[in-house]
């Protein structure tokens, strides 16, 4: 409830406490006053103890409706007994004066709170007699004329205070469905921020559950780079050594110690190759749209193929999750065109578009068909590289695809959604 319905709401109180004695005081003035003119010295006795009753009456209904203040507007008994017995001492007081009728107008303002809804018209009924009568010239009514005008006063006021009170109910029905609709609201915002609170939270458990697996999967990927690269190294190593050892002349024994030292050296820059990929430092100080040229411009010096890098959309600072995902693809991708595609050109592009972040990466390779790699569960010349990369993406909610054919190249997309850097 707002300050201004609180307001509205003591006013109303006020109203209901204290215009009973306002209107009981305007009628006895006015009697009073007029009374000087006509003897009713036995009447005027009973006035004044139906008076003082009514004022006992309001002081028990004021008490008794502030015991009841915590319960609201709630009809009961006892406010169904004071409603009738007020009406009792109202017509009894009209009777002897008409000016009274003020104190019976009473009826009017609280029918509502202290009368049954099926009671209420009824009440409004009673006390449009009363009035009516005052107004007709006062009870009795002693001719054909003053019942014809009590007649019609009694229908226009009992008609304008049904009027009233129906537009009354309506709008305390709006009300109450505004009231309700209010809380409704509260709750759905309250359930919509708790929702918030546990996405947030999903999402930060999200990212913990990615890094803890991209250390798994850094582990799976190096064991693979050894078993491929760094142990196969060492294999031939040993196997050029052990003819050396039984090699029958000196330049055959030379020969085989220089493809030994090939050898070895080969598998230092495989083994330095597999440290740098093992944490992506390239990011360390440059966005993923820097490092990923970067690293472009590093593999086709090294492998002397002409690799293109674009960017489309406005690049983002990226969360670093997503950022050390698409570079580690691109870098696995890229490893897979040097070591299995032959291929003679390669494009890479970043794409970002919205809500997600593509990266596509395109070889004019030697191909190879998915199904059969997919059947076979092996990835090209088998390796590992497929598996690991789409992994990856699934990790932060993305995918991966792979088009191919034997002769026509290779196309690699990876989806992941665009979250900000924190």
């Amino acid at each position: 409830m707002t300050i201004a319905d609180r307001q509205i709401e003591r006013r109303w109180d006020q109203l209901h406490t204290w215009g009973p004695y306002g209107l009981l005081g305007i009628g006895v003035v006015l009697a009073v006053a007029s009374a000087s003119q006509i003897d009713r010295s036995v009447e005027w006795y009973a006035a004044w103890d139906l008076v003082g009753a009514a004022v006992v009456l309001q002081l028990w209904w004021q008490g008794t409706r502030s015991r009841r203040a915590g319960r609201g507007r709630i009809p009961s008994r006892a406010g169904t007994a004071y409603y009738i017995v007020r009406w009792a001492f109202a017509f009894a007081l009209t009777w002897i004066d008409p000016f009274f009728a003020f104190y019976a107008a009473t009826g009017y303002m609280d029918a509502d709170e202290v009368l049954p809804r099926r009671w209420r018209r009824l009440g409004l009924f009673a006390s449009a007699v009363t009035v009516a009568g005052a107004q007709a010239g006062g009870l009795p009514l002693r001719s054909g004329v003053q019942w014809i005008l009590f007649a019609g006063l009694l229908v226009a006021n009992s008609g304008l205070q049904m009027v009233i009170a129906h537009i009354t109910e309506q709008e305390a029905q709006r009300s109450r469905e505004r009231t309700e609709t209010i809380a409704e609201l509260e709750r759905t915002n309250t359930a919509l921020q708790q929702a918030l609170d546990e996405n947030a939270a999903l999402h930060a458990q999200l990212l913990v559950q990615a890094r803890e697996a991209g250390v798994a999967d850094e582990r799976r990927r190096l064991a693979a780079e050894i078993h491929d690269t760094i142990a196969q190294g060492l294999t031939g190593i040993i196997a050029q050594l052990q003819v050396v050892a039984n090699a029958p002349d000196l330049d055959i024994a030379r020969t085989h110690l220089e493809r030994a030292c090939g050898l070895a050296r080969h598998s230092l820059g495989e083994a330095r190759r597999s440290v740098h990929n093992l944490a992506p430092v390239a990011l360390a100080s440059d966005g993923l749209p820097q490092a990923l040229a970067k690293t472009v411009t590093e593999w086709a010096e090294r492998t002397a193929v002409r690799a293109d890098f674009t960017v489309t959309g406005p690049a983002e600072q990226l969360h670093d999750e997503l950022a050390a995902t698409l570079l580690r693809i691109s870098q696995e991708a890229l490893s897979n065109a040097s070591r299995h595609a032959a291929a003679t050109r390669v494009g890479v592009t970043l794409s970002f578009l919205g809500d997600e972040v593509i990266l596509d990466i395109r070889d004019d390779g030697r191909g190879f068909d998915p199904d059969a790699v997919r059947r076979s569960g092996r990835t090209r010349a088998g390796g590992f590289g497929l598996d690991g990369m789409r992994a990856r993406a699934e990790r932060v909610a993305g995918t991966l695809t792979v088009e191919s054919a034997p002769g026509r190249g290779t196309a690699l997309s990876a989806h992941v959604p665009l979250i900000r850097h924190e």
